[in-house]
């Protein structure tokens, strides 16, 4: 007996028959750059203009040619059907409303035209961190500020700067405590000649590296050094940080630095102290 052949396969009601061959469409936006088909001219381009007054988009084939297509079904994504719709726009982020120093922002501001007064500090990693915290204030102000090398020649910079009414200068030092070098050098400069015009302020730190909160590195308190040790040095090597030359101090500043984002990362006896000079020079 000869076996009857099916003429009609498998059931069809088994399936969703009524399922498009290539899946249902689904709303993709028009993004630029998206390349896709338009299914009932077979063009196929990059998306380079969206009317959402005409509602079209227009595509652009490899051969540079230019086509406009109503938005909406009809369209090939990758080979599956999709319903076109105009992108949705993306708010620019809010303005910050404070800079990093705590201070009301004023976004678009121009800087302003240098003033002849300056604010002097003792190093390259007090510049960084002044600029990093104060850097949008000192603008609007338009305060320059200038790093010495240290205070040990403070004296001589000053005469080279003739401070006067016009031309006041702000210094920072570190390490400024009762007896230390630093205060003798301050007091000598508040009895001279030029010191109504010169305000030299510090913090009690031995380096500025120390104003930074130490929790904010993942330590209960930055370590005691001994004076023997030159003290950034005897830091890293006691954090275990490379420390074998200055490359790596630098290396080390730059971490440090990188944890700090705002004046709520700093000890306030610094926070107070460049304040009072910014104040002091913009008066």
């Amino acid at each position: 007996m000869d076996r009857v052949t099916d003429r009609y396969g498998t059931d069809v009601l088994a399936t969703d028959w009524r399922a498009p061959r290539r899946g249902r469409a689904v709303e993709a936006p028009a993004d630029l750059g998206t390349v896709v088909e338009e299914v009932t001219t077979d063009w196929c381009g990059e998306i380079v203009a969206v009317d959402r007054d005409l509602d079209t988009v227009t595509l652009e084939d490899r051969r540079r040619r230019r086509r406009s297509f109503p938005l909406g079904p009809g369209f090939l994504l990758e080979g599956r059907p999709v319903i076109l719709v105009a992108p949705v726009h993306r708010s620019a982020p809010a303005a910050p409303t404070r800079t990093a120093s705590g201070s009301v922002a004023v976004p678009g501001a121009p800087a302003r035209v240098a003033r002849a007064s300056r604010i002097f500090v003792e190093g390259r990693h007090d510049a960084e961190l002044v600029e990093k915290i104060w850097g949008d204030d000192l603008r609007v102000e338009g305060v320059v500020v200038e790093y010495l090398g240290g205070v040990d020649d403070l004296a001589e910079h000053l005469r080279d700067f003739r401070p006067g009414p016009e031309r006041r200068v702000g210094v920072l030092v570190d390490h400024l405590v009762a007896g230390s070098k630093e205060s003798r050098i301050a007091q000598g400069i508040a009895r001279s000649p030029i010191g109504k015009d010169v305000l030299v302020v510090g913090h009690p730190f031995v380096d500025i590296w120390q104003a930074v909160k130490p929790d904010r590195l993942g330590l209960r308190s930055w370590p005691t050094i001994p004076r023997s040790v030159e003290w950034k040095r005897g830091v890293c090597q006691h954090l275990g940080w490379p420390h074998r030359d200055q490359a790596d101090i630098a290396r080390a500043w730059q971490h440090i630095l990188s944890r700090v984002g705002s004046y709520d990362d700093l000890e306030p006896q610094l926070l107070g102290r460049v304040e009072e000079l910014i104040d002091f020079v913009t008066a």
